[in-house]
């Protein structure tokens, strides 16, 4: 199954980018015998300031045909690691080719494109910055092939 992180804005290099791309090749390595991967980042830039409503229209086109879609919200379904793991491999073993996970702008996503969402996640009721959520979402793919893979510290 493919993973797409969907996002509004661009990561620039810097601190983040290099966690985010380690966590994905990390994962990428561990996920393609689980039948998970590649990941790639899928970023959209609404250059006219238009809103929410053309990030969504954005993000919207760069999601991959039938894909699962999964967004990331404060008000989404808290999960621990176990259970997203567990989640990914139901989507997987469901025969879904694609996942799209969505982070929205500084406003969030648009409520039409949530509406549309399968599932919502959160990392907490706290709001986190959306550049340290790809990072921590990107962990967490990882983590899930660890947890997957039955990985010593992880046991499903």
């Amino acid at each position: 199954m493919r993973i797409s992180i969907c996002a509004v804005g661009r990561l620039r290099a810097g601190p983040e980018k290099n966690l985010l791309d380690d966590y994905l090749t990390r994962f990428d390595r561990t996920g393609r015998a689980l039948g998970l991967g590649p990941a790639r980042v899928i970023e959209v830039e609404d250059k006219k300031n238009a809103g929410m409503s053309a990030e969504g229209a954005l993000l919207r086109k760069a999601l991959p045909k039938g894909a699962v879609i999964c967004t990331l919200d404060e008000r989404g379904r808290v999960m621990s690691s176990p259970d997203f793991a567990k989640k990914l491999g139901g989507w997987r073993d469901a025969g879904r080719q694609d996942l799209a996970l969505i982070i929205g702008g500084a406003d969030g996503i648009d409520p039409n494109l949530k509406a549309e969402a399968d599932f919502s996640i959160s990392f907490g009721s706290m709001v986190w910055p959306h550049m340290l959520v790809r990072v921590m979402l990107a962990e967490q793919l990882y983590r899930a092939t660890t947890i997957l893979s039955g990985g010593p510290y992880h046991r499903v």
